[in-house]
């Protein structure tokens, strides 16, 4: 049985370590890579800093798809894009990274802070057992048991 709880806060600390997303709205458009700026005291949501000509900047519903730095845990958010450029914010979440790609600041007349807010969420953790990863080596099948934990979510609040 999946622990959720544990499940979600895995999410987090990967997304922590590596906060690389493939965005989009369910508009039929592709996704693009964005990296989000955390922030624990938004719950179920993930900030972006774009450019207001970016195609996410009209907002609505989207999705992203997040695998992590090792390739060991995977998860697909759902929810609602829409630009939010509360300045307290965009102070709370500025950084030297971000800075690089706005080269007039918090007031570059590009900047748009993207929040999403995420309705749904469906998690993979690839934690394969010792015994798991022998039959992968010589050709066996992986019982339930043995092939890591999978959950969907209505909130990914820890």
């Amino acid at each position: 049985m999946t622990d959720t709880h544990k499940i979600k806060q895995t999410m987090w600390d990967k997304m922590e370590a590596s906060p690389f997303l493939m965005v989009g709205l369910e508009n039929g458009q592709h996704s693009e890579p964005l990296t989000a700026q955390m922030d624990r005291d938004s719950v179920d949501t993930l900030w972006f800093f774009i450019g207001k000509d970016n195609r996410l900047a009209g907002g609505g519903k989207a999705m992203a798809q997040f695998v992590s730095k090792g390739h060991d845990f995977f998860a697909c958010l759902s929810g609602t894009a829409r630009v939010d450029n509360d300045f307290a914010q965009i102070d709370k979440l500025w950084n030297k990274q971000v800075e690089a790609w706005f080269p007039g600041g918090k007031n570059d007349p590009n900047l748009a802070l993207l929040r999403f807010d995420v309705d749904s969420a469906e998690l993979w953790e690839a934690d394969i057992s010792l015994s798991g990863r022998l039959k992968m080596l010589f050709g066996g099948k992986i019982s339930g048991s043995e092939e890591g934990s999978h959950a969907v979510v209505g909130t990914t609040a820890v």
